[in-house]
């Protein structure tokens, strides 16, 4: 075998194994990519236990007034809880919220949590408290299911179910709405966000 054939077989060889590593790496992207979810499971945990102790303090308030203060408090702060923890996991995937599936799953809440507020508006101008846990956790539901089409499978199993909890709480006695919410935003949070962490990892 002459020199030239044999520089011709080491060039394919290093060919071949350029080739083998690039594979490698677009395995191990779409992999990650598959696996990764822009809602955080640890921190949905958090989010969960800080509704736990809110529905335990707003059930023993004075006025409804002072009730909705302490849920618009926690919204407050589980969106905080959120939008940190949406950063880190995506810091450690080596991810990005601002382009792909995370800008899409994080543009997608924004319809149904603007409807809400606005309604939130609305039912406190006319003092209709008792509305307010429904209509909060079903259109948080909403946020989710649709924010859950670039996510994994189980976020939109969660937003379901805060679905079906909205509408239970929306035909229940008004009495019962503070435990709607302890069950909603606190149970069903640290539940779901337990089994995305330790599914899909943060």
């Amino acid at each position: 075998m002459n020199e030239r054939a044999v520089e011709n077989l080491k060039y394919i060889r290093e060919i071949n194994e350029r080739a083998v590593e690039n594979l490698k790496y677009i395995r191990e992207t779409m992999e990650r990519a598959g696996s990764f979810t822009a809602v955080p499971g640890r921190g949905g945990i958090l989010m969960g236990i800080s509704a736990l102790l809110t529905a335990l303090i707003s059930n023993r308030l004075p006025s409804k007034e002072l009730w909705f203060d302490s849920w618009l408090g926690e919204a407050i702060l589980a969106l905080a809880i959120g939008g940190w923890a949406m950063q880190q996991k995506a810091k450690a995937f080596q991810s990005t919220l601002l382009y792909g599936a995370g800008r899409k799953f994080a543009l997608s809440l924004c319809p149904a949590m603007i409807a809400g507020g606005i309604l939130t508006v609305v039912l406190y101008k006319n003092a209709l408290f008792g509305l307010m846990p429904g209509v909060w956790l079903l259109l948080y539901g909403v946020a989710v299911v649709t924010g859950g089409a670039f996510s994994v499978k189980v976020v939109p199993i969660m937003g379901v179910c805060f679905m079906l909890l909205g509408a239970v709480a929306l035909f229940s006695p008004v009495a019962w709405a503070n435990w709607f919410m302890a069950a909603g935003f606190g149970g069903l949070q640290i539940v779901f966000g337990a089994v995305i962490a330790r599914s899909y990892g943060g």
